[in-house]
């Protein structure tokens, strides 16, 4: 049996979606903290289970039975380290053969903030002693192109990544080799997973002003300037604060791999920036 936490999430429906291509959906369980919202997953015959990464006693419950574990990791940044301990404990109670856990890339040496609690989960998860299997996911194309009605309204992409390149994939990419690595028979591993070929904010630019007809251009600010851009329509601090250390994070090249392990795991090209722009503007 396999367990997807988050089931009800984005990147939790893709890879239940790649496991299904091989997976019997009664081989599948959807851990879920409300499962009202997994009735599709249900009615595909998923087995869907309550499942808090606060409640420890909810994820005994849900890992019963359970072989291996997809963990991917909690949104709620600042409380991730405690809830994803609270998995690895239930983990280990179950006595799975694998866990696999949704990391950053390059998260044990990149200058990132947001790696911080990826790195102590890591650390966890070692120190559990289970048999385990680390998807360092690098930027998602999604994070660039699912919201391209303001930066069409004005002509601008804003952000402070100066000239770095963002090795972004599809979410489905990452999905895809996550459905990879739990059916694998020795699948333990890090994986610093990217996508093929890199780009620059200007380049990002350039592709949606080819795409749409329309004069875009890429406006770099400094980091403060562009978390109070962030927030100054209306993104949370938090999250805004994330996303401007992102940015400089990648004028430092933290979010460029050329490695390919990703296109090698699922044994096709990843999807590029050109396919990301046009699906997003055909929406």
């Amino acid at each position: 049996m396999i367990v997807i936490t988050g089931a009800t999430g984005n990147l939790g429906q893709l890879v239940i979606a790649n496991l299904l291509k091989t997976v019997p959906a009664g081989n599948i369980i959807a851990a879920v903290r409300n499962p009202a919202k997994a009735a599709h997953l249900a009615e595909q015959g998923l087995q869907v289970r309550q499942a808090d990464y606060n409640d420890g006693a909810s994820l005994d419950a849900a890992f019963k039975g359970a072989t291996k574990i997809l963990l991917i990791s909690s949104s709620e940044v600042g409380q991730r380290a405690t809830q994803h301990q609270n998995v690895i404990d239930a983990a280990k109670r179950a006595g799975v053969s694998l866990l696999a856990y949704t990391s950053l890339l390059r998260a044990d040496t990149t200058p990132l903030g947001l790696a911080a609690e990826h790195v102590t989960t890591e650390a966890a998860i070692r120190a559990s002693g289970l048999p385990s299997s680390i998807l360092r996911n690098g930027w998602y194309l999604e994070n660039h192109v699912e919201h391209l009605a303001p930066v069409l309204e004005h002509g601008v992409v804003l952000g402070a990544a100066q000239q770095g390149r963002f090795s972004s994939a599809a979410r489905d990419d990452y999905a895809a080799a996550a459905a990879v690595v739990l059916t694998a028979d020795t699948p333990q591993a890090v994986y610093e997973l990217a996508g093929d070929s890199g780009f620059t904010l200007d380049e990002y630019a350039a592709e949606v002003a080819r795409q749409s007809g329309k004069a875009i251009v890429y406006k770099d600010l400094p980091q403060a300037d562009f978390k109070a851009a962030l927030v100054g329509v209306g993104v949370p601090e938090g999250f805004a604060d994330l996303l401007s250390d992102s940015d400089a994070g990648a004028a430092k090249g933290a979010l460029e791999d050329n490695g390919k392990q990703l296109s090698a795991l699922i044994k096709r090209p990843t999807r590029t920036l050109a396919e990301a722009v046009k699906a997003a503007l055909t929406k």
